[in-house]
């Protein structure tokens, strides 16, 4: 199963390669103070660019870490459905 294209619809041609934190912020359906948190924790890759140094996402990067979470929470899944219930059995000793 493929994961779908999150930043096909919104981007277009005439975009550039990178995303302010207000366009990663659109993407994400979050707010642009927890994309800023997402680069300043190292959790999403970013450079600052420009005199003044503002933050700018590759779209492949963010594409990454997209299908990063999409990874993380299908082995979370499962994790959560296996079935633990059976190996206190493997290591009790018969007697």
């Amino acid at each position: 199963m493929t994961e779908p294209d999150t930043l096909g619809a919104a981007s277009s041609p005439g975009q550039g390669r990178f995303l302010t934190l207000a366009d990663t912020a659109e993407v994400l359906n979050i707010s642009a103070s927890q994309a800023y948190a997402l680069v300043r924790s190292g959790e999403l890759p970013a450079i600052k660019v420009g005199g003044s140094g503002h933050w700018r996402i590759e779209r492949s990067r963010l594409e990454d870490y997209i299908a990063g979470k999409y990874e993380e929470n299908r082995r979370r899944g499962l994790w959560n459905q296996a079935e633990f219930a059976d190996i206190p059995d493997l290591f009790q000793r018969e007697s």
